[in-house]
């Protein structure tokens, strides 16, 4: 099981491989959404919002009202983050729910 600093560090990697993405995904992805990110064996989560292919203002807490709520372990999260677990299957297979407006699915399916 991986920490509650290892999944904020692996979150903050994302949002700064998103960043460096930005300026390629902003003018085919409009998305501007709040987001929640769940981790179900540690009973934390952290949140933020996702603004012109950007993950911004990631803090602890969770968001109850998110528009984009993430749900997976810590292992599942880091794994994720890395390459080493695709979305699409690891949805799938359950390992990590997405609560979710079809559309917004999309644009994030084309996001990451």
């Amino acid at each position: 099981m991986a920490s509650v600093d290892e999944c904020r560090q692996a979150l903050q990697e994302l949002a700064a491989r998103l960043d460096r993405n930005a300026e390629t995904v902003r003018e085919r992805i409009d998305l501007e959404r709040t987001l929640a990110c769940r981790i179900t064996d540690l009973d934390t989560a952290f949140h933020g919002r996702i603004s012109g292919g950007r993950l911004m203002d990631l803090t602890d807490g969770d968001d109850p009202k998110a528009k984009i709520a993430l749900s997976t372990s810590s292992d599942d999260l880091l794994a994720l983050v890395r390459g080493d677990l695709d979305v699409t299957s690891a949805v799938a297979s359950r390992r990590v729910s997405i609560k979710a407006n079809p559309f917004d699915l999309l644009k994030l399916r084309k996001l990451l």
